[in-house]
């Protein structure tokens, strides 16, 4: 019985390793100076593209290259994007280490997912300037914020973001249900059906928001 169970076990382990697919991007092979390879930017809204480019910060957790959208164009409705190309997937678990630098408008840092195009996808971002998280839907080029599962429409919930320090940001999606994390704190949850169908996910930022990233994890079931 015991061996039969032990089987039962590494067989589930085997097939857990076998769907989950997970990846690390820690931007240190990339040259300082130049975009991440492996990633494609876009644009939702008016205003700027973004510039999306590798620096060097010895603050970042790995003392490495970091991610950096340096374009501080502050058109209110202007949402930069690198959406990373490796991935497509409609389970996931992502989270991105990041830095609000700057910003008089907003100092935002956001995760994307579900990506189909640039008017197209889910998006959870933290903001150093309200200090809250709020996930939303992007349909047809038009942002909503997302009801709290069992609390409405809250406008997400607050949270300490801090400035200039780097902290976590971490969704994971299934099915319908997406759960949101702050420097490994659960927030909340959010159940939303628009966007069924796998898609990639990438970075994100607002208006004027410089912001640094490191450490994009992907685990795709």
């Amino acid at each position: 019985m015991k061996s039969a169970l032990a089987a039962f076990c590494v067989s589930a382990l085997l097939c857990a390793a076998l769907t989950a697919s997970a990846q690390t991007i820690d931007f240190n092979k990339d040259r300082a100076g130049e975009p991440p390879k492996g990633f494609s930017t876009a644009l939702t809204g008016q205003g700027k593209a973004g510039v999306w480019v590798v620096m060097k910060d010895d603050a970042s957790p790995g003392q490495g290259n970091v991610l950096a959208q340096t374009d501080a164009d502050a058109t209110g409705y202007r949402f930069p994007l690198c959406v990373y190309d490796g991935v497509t997937a409609k389970d996931a678990d992502i989270s991105v280490k990041f830095k609000p630098v700057s910003g008089k408008k907003d100092q935002a840092a956001g995760i994307v997912w579900r990506y189909r195009d640039k008017d197209n996808y889910y998006i959870v971002r933290a903001n150093a300037l309200e200090n809250n998280v709020v996930l939303y839907k992007v349909q047809n080029g038009k942002r909503e914020d997302l009801p709290v599962k069992g609390e409405g429409r809250t406008y997400g919930k607050k949270a300490t973001v801090p400035k200039n320090q780097w902290s976590e940001l971490r969704v994971t999606a299934k099915g319908n249900l997406f759960t949101v994390w702050l420097n490994g704190q659960k927030l909340y949850e959010v159940e939303d059906g628009t966007f069924t169908e796998a898609g990639k996910v990438g970075l994100w930022t607002k208006a004027d928001s410089v912001t640094y990233f490191d450490d994009l994890k992907v685990v795709a079931h």
